[in-house]
């Protein structure tokens, strides 16, 4: 099952040597809190879109998805249409509003955003969403270890944890070095790899399908072209659909896509960032499920827990060594681009969030810089931790997050860029409400019936509805600033 040519080995290789120049290139253009967290503020457009969506997809776009696919037919499909819908309004709705707002309260997390936008007297909205972001990270970035693990194990023919350690610590030597200019650079590379993959594959892997194996396959995989989700009623069949499009819900509170907004020149290079953004994402996608549907005939049946390993596979067994170098690249690239702005924004949580709010408000910059570059090596470490089941599964690790993320903060991103009512104490009430709620279906098994985001959000956008009606906002200061950002929009 693994790859064994030195060409192969030499190619993957050189990938991971740039990966870490680039690091080492931008460390000294990180000298500052803001430049290591947001890059000063100063990306251009095509790195702010292929960044945000480098981060986004990660593994699961080249591992996730294609098993998906494999394992249960075209009906998975509809999550790539929610995310791809998800995808077009969190860059419309929210992008510019956010990057108006973070600049205009000097915000450089997604918790001190709250905090600043609602003037929190008691520090409980950032503390408790500061908590959310690291557990819920943790989970994410385990996800992104394990899809590293088993790609290293499937290249060099190592042993599993051999192979997590190894990636991790790639990961966390660029990460370390460059914060954020080098995370965004290197995601620009990782687009463009990974879009070359999800492109060349299918067409690769259709190139060497005979007629005659594609009828067998259709044949002994029942309803594997089947576009509608299957179920024993159209109660349950509509329960499968509303799950696989809920999947756009949580683009409106992932931190690490939310940060790419946050981090703009300016909202004027927004629209032309969207463009390039959707382009990207539509063409990922379909390969993505190509990919999965292209693997079903060339591979009667893989070992349990291998189904994930579609790509590697067809890559393996249909395409030159030094080409196979490249597009195993590529798949390292989706893992990388993810974990590393997780690991960023999580340092950037522990770092703005609780030492510098609780622990040493009077810290200097320096030991600011100092103390995140020491908690990317802290969150790495749980995350490594939370990595060592080979068995576990990328595409369920990533459900978790996303749902978890699209719970807790996806209608209090919205509420708070759209909503004049909103207060402190309403948006944290639908925070916390939204998370219990979306852990209580995940523990009692309801997700199988409905994807926990669905009931999470809306429990959420309900708690913030209900007290915003009860008791509104109504300091005038709050609304001033409000008033400011939405007359910004049309300047």
């Amino acid at each position: 099952m693994q790859l064994s040519n030195t060409s192969t080995y030499i190619t993957f290789v050189l990938y991971l040597i740039v990966m870490i120049l680039v690091g080492g290139y931008f460390y000294n253009k990180s000298k500052k809190l803001e430049d290591y967290l947001l890059g000063g503020r100063s990306m251009g457009a095509w790195v702010t879109a292929l960044s945000a969506q480098a981060s986004d997809m990660s593994g699961w776009l080249l591992m996730g998805l294609p098993g998906a696919i494999y394992l249960f037919g075209l009906n998975q499909a509809w999550i790539a249409i929610g995310l791809a819908i998800g995808t077009y309004f969190n860059w419309r709705l929210i992008s510019a509003r956010l990057r108006l707002y973070t600049g205009a309260t000097n915000s450089l997390t997604l918790s001190s955003f709250f905090h600043n936008r609602f003037k929190d007297p008691t520090g409980l909205l950032r503390l408790i969403s500061s908590i959310i972001v690291l557990i819920f990270f943790t989970v994410y970035a385990a996800a992104g270890l394990v899809s590293a693990g088993k790609l290293f194990e499937s290249v060099f023919a190592m042993d599993y944890i051999t192979a997590v350690f190894i990636g991790t610590m790639i990961m966390i030597l660029y990460t370390l070095l460059g914060g954020f200019l080098a995370v965004c650079w290197t995601d620009l590379f990782q687009a463009i790899l990974m879009v070359f993959a999800i492109v060349a594959v299918p067409v690769i892997a259709y190139m060497s399908i005979d007629p005659a194996e594609i009828e067998l396959a259709i044949s002994l995989k029942a309803g594997v072209l089947d576009i509608l989700p299957t179920g024993e009623s159209s109660f349950l069949v509509a329960l499968s659909l509303i799950s696989s499009l809920a999947w756009g819900l949580g683009y409106f509170g992932q931190p690490h896509i939310l940060t790419r907004f946050m981090s703009v020149a300016s909202i004027k290079l927004l629209p032309r960032s969207r463009r390039i953004a959707m382009a990207w994402v539509l063409i990922s996608l379909v390969g993505a499920v190509l990919v999965g549907l292209f693997a079903i005939p060339l591979y009667d049946t893989l070992p349990k827990g291998d189904e994930e390993k579609v790509l590697i596979f067809l890559v393996r067994d249909l395409v030159n060594p030094i080409l196979a170098g490249v597009l195993l690249a590529a798949i390292l690239a989706a893992i990388m681009s993810t974990v590393d702005s997780q690991l960023l924004v999580s340092s950037s949580t522990l770092t703005e969030d609780f030492y510098a709010s609780i622990i040493n408000k009077k810290a200097s910059p320096e030991r600011l810089l100092l103390v995140s570059r020491l908690a990317v090596v802290f969150i790495a470490a749980i995350a490594f931790m939370l990595s060592m089941n080979r068995e576990s599964n990328i595409f369920n690790l990533v459900t978790f997050a996303w749902g978890g993320f699209g719970s807790s903060f996806g209608p209090a991103v919205i509420m708070s860029l759209y909503s004049r009512k909103s207060t402190w104490y309403s948006i944290l009430a639908g925070m916390v409400t939204g998370t219990i709620v979306m852990l209580i279906w995940y523990a009692l098994g309801l997700n199988t019936y409905l994807y926990e985001i669905v009931v999470g959000f809306t429990a959420n956008f309900l708690v913030i509805f209900i007290i915003n009606a009860i008791k509104p906002n109504t300091d005038k200061n709050i609304d001033n600033e409000f008033d400011v950002m939405t007359s910004n929009l049309k300047v």
